[in-house]
């Protein structure tokens, strides 16, 4: 489950850095490494990665699942903690196993990861769980998924985000750059985050004047 809990942390992380400059993102040696693989080039390495966490995350959970499952045959005496044949039938169908693997291993991690995504980037086993990643979407078991995203953003007319809002460096060189929150953003996004607002003020604020108007 800790492994899985680090795919799901680390999808979050990816996506949240990824619209940070370059610069803040930490100074850690295998911070700078994981960035350099994961955006390096046209940034396929990203997508790429999604592809190979989902083969890893799926094999995770059919080993989790058989772990937690129960196959104990209601009526013959050996129900577990003594509960009742239908309450061992309902259990026989994992439903336990899968509260718990979505709380330990997805949820807890995910929201950890959008709090402190730098520490995520920084970590070794994020670094090494990548390689992993990467090297199972390279043996092309999953390639029909690019064929079918090819299609969709043709169809849809799919843009990057740059293309709209820019890239963090260009954003501040046009006096539209993203808003830090402060310590106490509310409880909308949970008590440990922290963050920014891409591209705050849009074209419809007009140009920032000052510094001090970005806290306006």
């Amino acid at each position: 489950m800790s492994v899985v809990g680090c795919l799901e942390g680390m999808q979050i992380a990816f996506f949240a850095v990824a619209k940070i400059p370059a610069s803040e993102r930490g100074s850690g040696v295998f911070g700078k490494k994981t960035c350099d693989l994961l955006f390096s080039g046209n940034g396929q390495n990203l997508p790429g990665f999604m592809i190979g966490r989902q083969l890893t995350v799926v094999c995770s959970f059919f080993l989790v699942g058989s772990f937690t499952s129960l196959t104990i045959v209601p009526g013959e005496g050996n129900n577990i903690f003594g509960v009742s044949d239908g309450a061992q039938a309902f259990l026989n169908y994992g439903f336990q196993g899968a509260v718990m693997t979505t709380i330990l291993a997805s949820i807890t991690w995910q929201y950890a990861a959008s709090a402190f995504p730098i520490a995520f980037m920084n970590s070794p086993v994020t670094h090494v769980l990548l390689l992993v990643a990467l090297g199972l979407e390279f043996t092309g078991i999953c390639a029909g998924a690019w064929v079918l995203a090819l299609i969709q953003k043709k169809v849809m007319g799919f843009q990057y985000d740059e293309v709209y809002v820019g890239t963090p460096e260009e954003r501040l060189a046009n006096n539209h750059p993203d808003k830090e929150f402060g310590d106490d953003v509310g409880h909308l996004t949970g008590g440990g985050f922290m963050g920014h607002v891409v591209g705050s003020h849009d074209a419809l604020d007009g140009p920032i004047t000052s510094k001090d108007a970005i806290d306006a």
